[in-house]
């Protein structure tokens, strides 16, 4: 958590006058109310990328699947011409 109090009173003893003071103080909460991610902002994005792992594993599995039934169908076309 940002103290905005303490800041401000430290900006103030280096010389800021009140007004620079509490604008400096909003401009730094702003930039950090925007740029920071919370625990909860990585929390979801741990949840979301879990569900697109879960998704490509699905994809990825159907798609084996896939390609085992068109080698099966293709090698058994290729035996029936040669040996059929």
């Amino acid at each position: 958590m940002f103290d905005t109090l303490t800041y401000a009173n430290k900006l103030k003893a280096a010389g800021f006058t009140e007004q620079q003071a509490k604008a400096q103080v909003e401009v730094l909460v702003a930039i950090v109310n925007e740029d920071l991610a919370t625990k909860k902002d990585l929390e979801l994005l741990r949840k979301d990328l879990e569900l697109l792992r879960l998704e490509f594993k699905g994809q990825f599995t159907l798609l084996k699947w896939m390609l085992g039934v068109t080698i099966a169908g293709t090698l058994s076309l290729v035996l029936k011409t040669f040996f059929g």
